[in-house]
């Protein structure tokens, strides 16, 4: 409901209050996607999102939404986490997520996937590594 001069709420409008503006389902942002491009691809919430400024769409926002060129200016800025590209745009994960799929099909972006814990090197080989260096 939008309010009038007075301040008292009209019929059929659009606003979830008067301060937070209209509300905006996250369905209608992704244009009812919940899948990321078509191959659905899943973002950690730790994968670190980089603009690629060589790449074609980088620039040429034209074919881009608001969202999606709210997510660029703010890798523009500096690598980030998906979890800080939700929470600077002020959106849902899910639907970063599905954004960032469209940009990374075009080319805009680019994604560093953490390492799976399986892979990363066990402590215990680590810390003989680092006594066999001190007995050196």
């Amino acid at each position: 409901m939008t309010e009038d001069t007075k301040g008292a709420p009209q019929e059929g409008s659009q606003w979830y209050d008067s301060e937070a503006g209209p509300l905006v389902r996250p369905y209608a942002v992704t244009g009812g996607r919940t899948q990321s491009g078509p191959t659905g691809v899943r973002f950690d919430l730790i994968a670190l999102v980089t603009l690629d400024a060589g790449a074609p769409g980088a620039d040429d926002d034209t074919g881009l939404g608001p969202e999606h060129r709210a997510l660029i200016e703010h890798c523009r800025l500096e690598t980030q986490s998906v979890a800080e590209l939700a929470a600077g745009a002020d959106l849902p994960v899910g639907v970063v997520r599905v954004l960032l799929g469209d940009l990374l099909e075009l080319g805009c972006v680019t994604v560093s996937r953490p390492v799976p814990p399986a892979q990363l090197p066990d402590e215990r080989i680590l810390r003989e590594v680092i006594a066999g260096l001190r007995a050196l």
